[in-house]
């Protein structure tokens, strides 16, 4: 079930799983294959690319047609019943592999989460086979799809964190950095086994954090405010201070409204900050705060947040 090129400004079609693996107790990767994807296309690096994927409901293992798409696609399938439309969650490209209709997207997703409801993502990875299907929502090659978040001014000393959910944005980013980048990446992920090799430029530091059953987020948070010698930088947030749509980049607020582009000019620190929303939100208050960070210097977005089944 396809849609022809001239029908939506994205490629909008049922994909098959190609390829399997598992990477680590926490990280499957998928490889997804269409000749749709010969389509595919992204106007510069992919950086951290997102892509949304509709899985197929659970029980029913219902899957949203793809059939006559148009501008009102979203729409209709929020018209019909979840056992038939599936169930959509936004993932990063980790990887695109061949050319033309044998384009593969490459996906890794978080398998579960220590003591959290599991998402409908996590549900369907769980079982994963080749021969599998589902829809990709992606880029069209000479389209704006958007989607790309990591945006930092030329020169710039990076500062990348996340938790296990923003790992494969954060490899991602690393491996089509230019060789001359420099910074921090700090990522949290569960078990000491679940550390990957990634390649990114000889400038750019990696600190892997294993939680082995700590609280989440504390450590990935002690790492970064020593990192930044932020003085006192002990911060509470309570659970009605958290923002569940916590998305600020330099292109949007986190209420959605546009922010006006980088006036920092080159140099200086660039955060990127994803994962748990109460861990995002100590660590914004802290660059934001304490440190005075300009908008156009970071960005921060809540993957996902305790306590509320997984988004991906």
């Amino acid at each position: 079930m396809t849609v022809t090129t001239d029908v939506l400004p994205m490629i909008f079609t049922e994909v098959e799983v190609v390829s399997v693996e598992r990477l680590t107790p926490t990280f499957l990767r998928v490889g997804l294959g269409s000749p749709e994807l010969a389509d595919f296309g992204v106007d510069g690096p992919r950086y951290d690319q997102r892509i949304k994927l509709i899985f197929p409901d659970p029980v029913t293992g219902g899957i949203t047609s793809t059939e006559g798409a148009d501008g009102s696609w979203f729409t209709t399938w929020l018209e019909q019943p979840t056992e038939q439309r599936g169930h959509m969650r936004t993932y990063t490209i980790r990887d695109v592999r061949g050319t033309g209709e044998q384009t593969t997207l490459v996906v890794d997703i978080v398998l579960h989460l220590e003591g959290d409801l599991v998402g409908p993502g996590s549900t369907w990875a769980s079982t994963a086979a080749i021969g599998d299907r589902l829809v990709v929502l992606a880029p069209r090659r000479g389209h704006v799809y958007g989607g790309i978040e990591f945006a930092p001014a030329p020169g710039a000393e990076l500062l990348l964190v996340g938790d296990e959910t923003a790992v494969p944005a954060v490899c991602t980013v690393l491996e089509q950095l230019p060789a001359d980048a420099r910074g921090t990446a700090f990522l949290e992920v569960p078990v000491a086994a679940d550390v990957q090799d990634v390649r990114r430029p000889a400038g750019v530091e990696v600190v892997w954090l294993a939680r082995e059953g700590a609280e989440l987020g504390r450590e990935l948070h002690d790492a970064v405010v020593a990192h930044l010698g932020i003085p006192g930088a002990e911060v509470e947030v309570g659970e009605d201070e958290v923002d569940p749509d916590l998305w600020e980049t330099p292109s949007h607020s986190s209420s959605g409204e546009a922010v006006a582009g980088d006036a920092v000019g080159t140099g200086g620190t660039y955060a990127w900050i994803a994962g748990e929303s109460k861990v995002v939100t100590g660590l914004r208050r802290h660059l934001v705060n304490e440190l005075g960070f300009d908008r156009g210097r970071v960005a921060f977005m809540g993957y996902w947040r305790r306590g509320v089944a997984m988004k991906s």
